[in-house]
């Protein structure tokens, strides 16, 4: 009796939260859906569009590449990051948790701004290498793809550290130890044992690491001017420049799908606990 109205209790604080939630994003969501299917006419046509649009195929496309190289790069950085935070020295540790918490202090905005000025034309970069006499025009380091990498790599390292870390520190040692009594070398122990057992904290930082990937829309349109469109600024353009609301509503449920897709995948590598690392 006790066990159900602790549930009951529960239920009750849980409801007004709900209630918002539906409200919120239930309710604008359904409107999404219904577009998709009655705008610009009643039927499948923005979905048959999805599967024949060359220039719609062109921006997924792109999309999977660049989150697909984001996720390499951050999640290699990460490994490191979280790698020195676990098992390095005081100091390491210290370094690394300003490295792994101060972007979280820093708007998604400014950073982008921030990669503008290193990367374009006249930007840091390019001013010392030509100054230094190393390049004599200025490298294309933004308004394309590379400089969309580097700014959401930047952005998502941290979050994909959080994971790894909780697999580092869940690791059993005596492991470890075993396969150094057994001779094994610290590269050999590394490849061979610490990094499969890390594996599950690995993937669920890739997992992470894609899902946000895909619904970026601030550093691919300033870091990308437009010239690498991402699923995300393909909505926005559709919906308030086309407009073509029919087709942006189908794209949006579509990368809705996919997210939620991902997000099930996730979970079943990782525990939400473990993503505070």
């Amino acid at each position: 009796m006790l066990g159900r109205s602790s549930n009951i209790g529960a239920a009750l604080l849980l409801a007004p939260l709900l209630l918002f939630l539906a409200l919120a994003y239930g309710i604008p969501f359904l409107g999404v859906v219904k577009w998709s299917f009655t705008l610009p006419e009643p039927g499948l046509g923005q979905y048959k569009a999805l599967l024949t649009d060359p220039l719609v195929q062109s921006v997924f496309v792109r999309t999977a590449r660049i989150c697909a190289l984001v996720t390499v790069a951050a999640v290699a950085a990460a490994y490191a990051i979280a790698y020195i935070w676990v098992r390095g020295t005081p100091g390491q540790r210290l370094a690394a948790e300003y490295c792994i918490l101060v972007p979280f202090w820093i708007s998604v905005l400014t950073r982008a701004f921030g990669w503008v000025a290193l990367l374009s034309n006249q930007g840091l970069i390019n001013t010392w290498l030509r100054a230094t006499g190393i390049l004599g025009e200025p490298l294309a380091l933004v308004r394309n793809e590379f400089g969309v990498v580097v700014g959401m790599t930047h952005f998502l390292i941290p979050f994909a550290v959080f994971p790894i870390a909780s697999a580092m520190r869940a690791l059993d040692e005596r492991v470890l130890l075993a396969a150094r009594g057994l001779g094994a070398s610290r590269t050999r122990i590394f490849w061979s044992v610490f990094v499969p057992m890390t594996m599950p904290g690995i993937i669920g930082a890739a997992l992470i690491v894609f899902v946000f990937a895909l619904g970026f829309f601030v550093t691919p349109a300033i870091l990308g001017g437009g010239r690498s469109v991402m699923v995300a600024e393909l909505v926005y353009l559709r919906i308030f420049q086309s407009p073509d609301w029919g087709l942006g509503a189908a794209i949006s449920i579509t990368l809705v799908v996919i997210v939620g897709l991902l997000t099930a995948a996730l979970f079943r590598y990782l525990k939400p606990s473990q993503m505070a690392g």
